[in-house]
Order: C-alpha cells, then sequence, then structure tokens
C-alpha cells in the first residue's frame, strides 16, 4: 500500500511550527541571558554587577565556540566513515576570539581604564590568552589541521578556569576541577550536536545512524561521571549551605541541577530506546535544547558574586 506524502497546507504549517519554535527559543535565550543574573540577584542584599547581561553574552559565546569546536573534533571521530556535516569549527574558534577580545572591551569600559591597563590585569591577561588561543584553533582548521587546535583549545580551557574561579582558598584544585567539568560538559553538548547533525545526513540509513548515537551514548556515560563529581566537589567548594537560596550564585546553581536531571532523563531515554531498535532522535534532540539551557545558566555562574561574601560562617 502505497501512504500519500503530506500535502503542502501540511508542509507549510510544520515548517512555520518550526520557526515559531526556533523564534521562541531565541528570544527566551535571549531573555536569560540579558535578565537572568538580575533577576536571580533580586532580594539577595548583593551589589549589581555592572554590565552583567553583556558579560552573560559574550561568555555564552565563549562556552559555545568551545563546545562546538571540541565537539566536532570529537564527533567526526565517533562518525568514522560516511557523509559528515559541514565543519564549523572555524566559525566557533573565530566566535570565541571575538567574544574574548569582547569581554576586554567591556571589562575596559565597565571599569573606566583604558585597554593597555586592562592587558596588566590578572582577568585582561587571562582573557589575551583566550582570544589567541581561539585564534590558533582557527588557524590550525584554515591549514587543514584539525587535530593541532587542541593544543590552543586546552589553553582556552585553562585560562577560562584561572579567569571565571580566582578563588582564594586551594586556587589550583578549584582551577583543575572546573576543567575537567568545562571540558567534559564541551564534549558532551558539542558532541551531541555534531552526532544529531551526523544522523540527519545518513537518516537513508536507519541502522547507521542509531550506530553513531551509540557510539556517543558510550562516551556520554563517561562525561556525565565527570561532570557529577566535579560539580558536585566544585558545589561542596563554592557554595556555603548557610546561602544556597538567599544568593544568586545559590538560585542559579539550583536551576542548573534541576535542568541537569531533566537532561539525564532524556539521556537515559535516547539509550533505552537505542537498546529497543526505536527512534532515539526526539529525545536526543530534547537533550540537546536542555543542554543549551544549562550552557546559559552556566554563563550567569560565571557572573554573579562569589557567595562567600554573604555566608555567616
Amino acid at each position: 500500500m502505497i501512504y500519500p506524502g503530506p500535502s503542502a497546507d501540511e508542509a507549510t504549517g510544520s515548517a512555520g511550527r518550526r520557526a515559531a519554535l526556533i523564534a521562541g527559543g531565541v528570544l527566551f535565550a535571549a531573555l536569560v541571558v540579558l535578565l537572568g543574573a538580575a533577576i536571580a540577584s533580586r532580594g539577595t542584599g548583593e551589589l549589581r554587577i555592572p554590565g552583567a547581561g553583556a558579560t552573560t553574552a559574550l561568555r555564552v559565546a565563549v562556552f559555545a565556540g568551545l563546545a562546538v569546536h571540541l565537539g566536532e573534533l570529537a564527533g567526526a571521530r565517533l562518525a568514522r566513515t560516511g557523509p559528515a556535516p559541514r565543519g564549523w569549527a572555524l566559525a566557533a574558534a573565530l566566535t570565541g576570539a571575538g567574544a574574548s577580545a569582547g569581554q576586554i572591551i567591556l571589562l575596559a569600559s565597565v571599569s573606566g581604564l583604558d585597554i593597555t591597563t586592562v592587558y596588566g590585569t590578572v582577568e585582561g591577561r587571562l582573557l589575551l590568552f583566550m582570544a589567541n588561543g581561539f585564534l590558533l584553533a582557527a588557524g590550525c582548521v584554515a591549514l587543514n589541521r584539525p587535530l593541532a587546535a587542541l593544543a590552543p583549545l586546552a589553553v582556552v580551557v585553562g585560562a577560562e578556569a584561572l579567569r571565571a574561579h580566582p578563588e582564594p582558598y586551594t586556587p589550583m584544585l578549584g582551577t583543575a576541577l572546573t576543567v575537567v567539568h568545562l571540558t567534559a560538559a564541551s564534549l558532551w553538548t558539542g558532541g551531541l550536536l555534531y552526532v544529531l547533525r551526523t544522523m540527519w545526513l545518513r537518516r537513508g540509513d536507519p541502522a547507521g545512524a542509531r550506530e553513531v548515537l551509540a557510539r556517543y551514548a558510550r562516551l556520554a556515560g563517561w562525561l556525565f561521571a565527570a561532570l557529577v563529581a566535579t560539580g558536585t566537589l566544585s558545589t561542596l567548594r563554592r557554595l556555603p549551605a548557610d546561602v544556597v537560596f538567599s544568593t544568586a550564585y545559590g538560585r542559579v546553581l539550583i536551576a542548573k541541577l534541576l535542568l541537569v536531571s531533566v537532561v539525564s532523563g532524556l539521556a537515559l531515554t535516547a539509550r533505552h530506546r537505542l537498546r529497543r531498535g526505536a527512534d532515539a532522535g526526539p529525545p536526543a534532540r530534547a537533550e540537546l535544547a536542555v543542554l543549551a539551557v544549562i550552557v546559559l545558566l552556566s554563563a550567569i555562574l560565571t557572573v554573579v558574586p562569589d557567595p562567600h561574601w554573604l555566608s555567616t560562617r
């Protein structure tokens, strides 16, 4: 029996709903980025962070650029042979470089310092390292040496870990935890994006597409374990128990943890469908959408004040 395909009206309606969903997602993301830090800080007594919305947006761009680039490197190995999606690594690296440079300019603007003076600060130097690291990674892509980009991207991760968590207490331990956490989160998010793009290209071979997702799922299990371990240790070190609900950091972290539990459930659902031979695409796509929101909240966490300032301990 031959089943009729979707009518022109149905196809148009589906495209319209998809466009509306994307537009709504973009608007939601913009509101979270621009207003998230201010909303989380309401009623906490914490000082307003100058340029919080712009800083959050630039850090989202850094995290996204890092995730897309690292995810593409890992995803290409998981996909192995067969049709591969167009590379986004060059654009991702350039985006990260621009966002890092933008943070230097923003820092100069909100502090009233000139660019040369900002370069002399610890944060300014680390941001400069990040911008140069992204530029070197972009050069590796342009020269068709993608694996060589791992070294400058490692510099980016290290500099971001030092910059985002300037802790006066055991700073190297905190930095090491952040390096592992940021790397695992980037591979999980960026790797899933690349795998889903690959599956779309190989949709004519459902078994082959499922195998790519299955290989990613095995890697994601280890990444999730690393995220849980480092995230738990970092939380115990950075968030005093008496200010969990009364600081912006605590509130954002709670929201992030709730979304991590949701994304974990979606990942388990996708893996269960893989084992049954069913379509695991819908829960995997939902997982990627929730991971994108987690990236936004992670950027906000690097902007809001250190919760130890309000702790009574």
